[in-house]
């Protein structure tokens, strides 16, 4: 019998647009079942890699959000010891993680790359499932001109959007459960 699937919903936070020459501040999973039910939180805030450096415009959109900079910069921990963490906490889950993301792209980008140079595994494999992609082919509208503002009411919960990854991650699973739920297409799971 196969394992179910969680839905892994992952925000990241950086200080520049790709890892390597930028890091990743801060990082969080919310893992729901297929059904909503949230089984599962994790939140690491990463210390910035060495010869790394905050690209300018990412650094002054952060100049601009400074609650969000601290909650980013509290309780930094290694990235080493955070990835492992990470996957210890993706084993304990009661299915097979599947990454989703908004947009996974850049997401997945930074959590991939983490993964493969601090532990040099992904438990995604190479796969990621993006939110906007999903409600474009929902609703059959194109890529571009989908967004949060045109996609129905009522896929979101009264939940924050705030920068802080954990809350992200926490509401944009929820979203993508609510849209897992209006797709006709996916009561055979």
């Amino acid at each position: 019998m196969a394992q179910a699937e969680i839905y892994v919903s992952t925000d990241v936070e950086a200080d520049g647009p790709i890892p390597g020459p930028h890091s990743m501040l801060s990082f969080a999973s919310a893992a729901y079942t297929a059904g909503k039910e949230l089984v599962g939180t994790f939140s690491a805030n990463l210390v910035t890699l060495p010869d790394a450096s905050g690209a300018p415009q990412t650094m002054a959109w952060w100049e601009a959000h400074p609650e969000a900079w601290a909650a980013c910069r509290a309780d930094q921990e290694e990235p080493a010891a955070a990835m492992a963490r990470y996957i210890e906490w993706l084993a304990q889950l009661p299915g097979r993680p599947v990454f989703i993301g908004y947009p996974a792209a850049y997401d997945f980008m930074f959590v991939y790359w983490y993964l493969i140079r601090f532990t040099g595994a992904s438990p995604f494999s190479h796969s990621a499932l993006d939110v906007k992609t999903y409600a474009m082919a929902m609703l059959g509208t194109g890529y571009r001109t989908t967004s949060k503002r045109t996609m129905p009411r009522e896929w979101f919960d009264d939940l924050p959007h705030n920068h802080v990854a954990l809350d992200d991650a926490i509401e944009q699973g929820a979203l993508f459960c609510a849209m897992l739920a209006a797709n006709p297409a996916a009561g055979s799971r």
